[in-house]
């Protein structure tokens, strides 16, 4: 099992940074962007949500279409390829609109950029998960991949943020970045990234495809894992600005205290790779999640003026981050490895393809469910509001609290994960040995 160089790494983690600066855009600063332009709010509500139920069937289909269509330069990077152009244009005609959009317009161009961005992560994600097949060689991967997004994201925040007030130009600079980023990253990643064989020596009925990947027990134990502890950080990424507004009482902070979380989770990445060379990943997971849950807690005390406290309390828990984004998608990868070896079809793309279906409605559900507790106990968002004690201690409660709760079920469900070192290592040169 070869290790790959850095510079490898880097090559196929490239794609991340301009694909990782559509997140804040399209769920942060298209809503409030367009409102400000007469698009009813709720329809704006309406149009997300069906962009986000489309994913539900999109991810799923194409994940099947690059497991079975092959071509000359692989079943992954051509897709990736593919995707730039409408990625491109749907981004630009979102970001940078005509003075007066309409309802339909937006629809339409999210979800064309919805379509064109599934087409592009679904595949790149199972790129990465079959690139890797050493054990720790896997967290090298995820852990450069998800670090370089995070640094997408957060170049999206600071490209928004150099405009001020003028929100149109936020836009138009951050579609101008991709314009620059997404082809030369996509270029740089097909020339010196990789993509390996395909192990699979027969295709599978999509009957018997389906009842194998639910007789998976690794993969059902994971995907619930992720998708609650996955609940666990929605909700205090739902609650954010809320928090830091009504709880401490510094809404000017919030956009530094975001890009320390994401830095600290950037910095932290060295140490989970380090970790799981050392030790079980689903072991350095859950040790990671038990560390948030205790830095966590500490926000329960927060009140106003604690800015230090909450500013020490970012940095510890995006630490934190960087093991919820590089060890579940790590450990997904030697799921993947579980089924080949029980079927013979090396399904990589069908299984990551139901792990964004399980992310996203994960983060749905979870910022669904703590608006909706928000509401019922009264608490007013509105800016400058002044809410009594029940409704700010149950802000402090879905913010820390039940995070908390979350991530401990999480880790008895993944505390006695089956497939570690050793065990991964037997499935490989099981389906090297079939393979040939």
């Amino acid at each position: 099992m070869t290790a790959h160089r850095t510079s490898t790494i880097l090559a196929y983690a490239a794609p991340a940074l301009p694909l990782g600066m559509l997140y804040f855009p399209v769920y942060v600063y298209l809503p409030p962007f367009y409102a400000a332009r007469g698009v009813d709010l709720a329809t704006l509500g309406v149009i997300l949500l069906v962009a986000r139920l489309l994913d539900a069937v999109t991810d799923p289909a194409m994940g099947l279409l690059s497991d079975r269509f092959s071509t000359r330069w692989g079943r992954r990077r051509p897709w990736l390829a593919v995707a730039c152009v409408p990625i491109l244009v749907a981004a630009w005609a979102l970001f940078v609109p005509p003075a007066e959009p309409s309802a339909l317009y937006v629809g339409v161009w999210l979800v064309a950029l919805t379509l064109a961005w599934t087409m592009a992560l679904t595949p790149y994600y199972a790129w990465g998960a079959e690139m890797a097949t050493g054990y720790a060689e896997r967290t090298r991967v995820t852990s450069w991949r998800e670090s370089v997004a995070l640094g997408g994201a957060v170049l999206a925040a600071v490209l928004y943020a150099a405009a001020g007030a003028d929100t149109a130009l936020g836009l138009e600079l951050i579609a101008l970045a991709l314009f620059v980023l997404l082809p030369a990253a996509t270029l740089w990643a097909l020339l010196r990234a990789p993509e390996p064989r395909d192990w699979s020596t027969k295709r599978l009925g999509l009957r018997e495809a389906a009842r194998t990947a639910f007789a998976n027990r690794p993969f059902l134990r994971l995907l619930l894992a992720y998708f609650i502890n996955g609940a666990a950080n929605g909700l205090p990424a739902a609650l954010f600005l809320f928090f830091v507004e009504h709880r401490i009482g510094s809404p000017a902070l919030a956009g530094p205290l975001l890009a320390l979380y994401f830095l600290a989770a950037i910095l932290g990445a060295p140490i989970w790779i380090k970790l799981s060379a050392r030790h079980p990943k689903h072991k350095v997971w859950c040790g990671a999640m038990i560390y948030a849950c205790a830095v966590f807690a500490a926000a329960l005390a927060l009140g106003p003026g604690d800015e230090i406290a909450f500013a020490v309390i970012a940095g510890l828990s995006g630490l934190a981050l960087g093991a919820d984004l590089a060890l579940p998608p790590a450990m997904q990868a030697d799921v993947v490895d579980a089924d080949t070896a029980a079927t013979g079809e090396q399904r990589t793309g069908a299984y990551f393809a139901v792990w964004s279906v399980a992310t996203k409605a994960a983060l749905a559900l979870a910022g669904g469910a703590a608006l909706a507790t928000l509401g019922a106990v009264g608490f007013d968002a509105t800016p400058g509001a002044v809410n009594g004690p029940g409704a700010l201690w149950t802000l402090s409660l879905l913010y820390a609290g039940a995070p908390v709760v979350l991530k401990l079920v999480a880790v008895a469900l993944i505390w006695g994960f089956p497939i570690d070192g050793a065990a991964q290592s037997a499935l490989r040169a099981r389906i090297e040995a079939r393979a040939g």
